[in-house]
């Protein structure tokens, strides 16, 4: 009982501590939540939505061999009558109304009267010869594209869809001067019905038919999808940092604790403790299981408040129970460990400072992105320092891996607490032997 007696008091006077605390957890959540924020604010700002271009055509077209494509295989269910007719209704589709929208100008002058006036972003001008050039196996049929010059996304997707529209006709064009090679008489109402065929099989939107001439994949609509997509690649990034960290503090709270032993020496209390009836090996004991039960507190209570907060899943609780009995040991003996070598407090600050954060940022390597290239070495260099192991016991537990794989990891952790432990506790007795 006087052991347990001890540790909880020690225990009870560092949580008294403002500084301690923050150190112990505050800090540690306030610096994940600034990454948090800071990601959070980057994904919001990449989750953008295209505005709609606006088109204005003038469709001169006056058509060129008789030839009437089947509803059905026009967006809407339209009729075209002439190349030009059918350039309007595809544009025109309900599906790209999010895109772009269209309107139509009596004449080419007007169309681009439109885009020097910003009352439209691209002007699409759709000669008077256009199906008749399609229809001639010589002819070259063009359609002129005027936009504004300080735009470019709009445009662009215009433009991209039209190369598309134009590149799928093409093959009317192929598909006549290979027929008409064939045929003995050319007629224009060959030419049509080769020109009907070709567009209602190749442009067919049936239920039946799967190859489009368009296929618009609008951005999703599921706010819900998309905001937990986001959610989860935010705490893919978010829970590596947070254990990361959690693990960078807790060796520092195990050696602030062992520290308590030096304070204590100085203040002369502890001497004074080691006069009463209270067994030294008792006193000690206290004071060791002290350090361990503050970093029990620190480990569970970030990891409480860190799911409830940012919703980080650590894992499946068996293995994520044996990584944070590792790292509560590890820690806590590395801090009696480091503390038996320290003559003074003074002398402590300066030891403390320069170990723990040259070990606790080799240790944190796993957790930053790595090239390929650098991925083995610094792995290799996080496992050199017990803090390395910690970070990779937290980071096979959240990524589900087999129970014996963490079990390897906490046996590596449980020697280094022994070694620790041991090297610490023989030079504490023989110093107050």
């Amino acid at each position: 009982m006087k052991i347990l007696d001890i540790a909880i008091k020690d225990v009870v006077h560092g949580l008294r501590s403002s500084v301690f605390l923050a150190f112990t957890f505050v800090i540690p959540l306030l610096i994940t939540s600034l990454f948090y924020f800071m990601f959070g604010r980057i994904s919001e700002e990449n989750d953008f939505s295209l505005p709609t271009t606006k088109i204005i055509v003038a469709n001169l077209d006056k058509g060129g061999p008789k030839f009437q494509v089947s509803t059905n295989s026009i967006p809407g269910g339209k009729r075209a009558d002439t190349m030009g007719e059918l350039i309007v209704n595809i544009l025109s589709d309900e599906e790209m109304a999010d895109l772009i929208q269209v309107t139509l100008a009596p004449d080419a002058t007007t169309a681009k009267s439109a885009v020097d006036n910003q009352q439209a972003q691209v002007a699409l001008i759709i000669p008077e010869d256009f199906s008749q050039q399609y229809a001639d196996t010589y002819g070259e049929a063009t359609i002129e594209f005027y936009q504004d010059p300080t735009l470019t996304i709009g445009p662009m997707i215009v433009r991209s869809i039209m190369d598309q529209f134009m590149d799928g006709m093409s093959g009317v064009k192929i598909a006549i001067t290979v027929a008409l090679d064939q045929e003995q008489v050319v007629t224009y109402t060959l030419i049509g019905n080769l020109i009907q065929q070709y567009i209602t099989s190749s442009l067919a939107q049936s239920e039946d038919v799967e190859d489009e001439l368009l296929t618009i994949i609008p951005p999703k609509s599921d706010v819900t999808d998309t905001a937990q997509e986001e959610k989860n690649m935010l705490l893919s990034i978010i829970t590596p940092i947070m254990g990361g960290f959690m693990t960078f503090f807790a060796f520092y709270t195990g050696t602030a604790s062992s520290e308590n032993i030096l304070q204590e020496e100085e203040k002369h209390t502890l001497q004074r403790l080691f006069t009463t009836p209270t067994p030294q090996s008792a006193i000690l004991s206290g004071k060791f299981l002290a350090v361990f039960l503050t970093v029990f507190l620190q480990i569970v209570l970030l990891m409480v408040a860190a799911h409830i907060i940012f919703g980080i899943q650590w894992g499946n609780f068996p293995s994520v129970a044996f990584v944070a009995l590792g790292i509560i040991l590890t820690a806590s003996s590395c801090g009696i460990f480091i503390n038996s070598f320290v003559a003074s407090t003074r002398q402590g600050g300066v030891v403390f400072g320069g170990i723990l954060t040259i070990t606790g940022m080799l240790g944190m390597i796993r957790t930053f992105g790595m090239s390929s290239t650098t991925e083995t070495l610094g792995n290799t260099v996080a496992l050199l320092v017990p803090q390395g192991w910690a970070v990779r016991g937290l980071l096979q537990a959240m990524d589900g891996l087999p129970i014996q794989n963490v079990l390897i990891t906490f046996l590596v952790m449980v020697v280094w607490s022994i070694v620790f432990f041991s090297v610490g506790v023989w030079r504490f007795n023989h110093r107050y032997a």
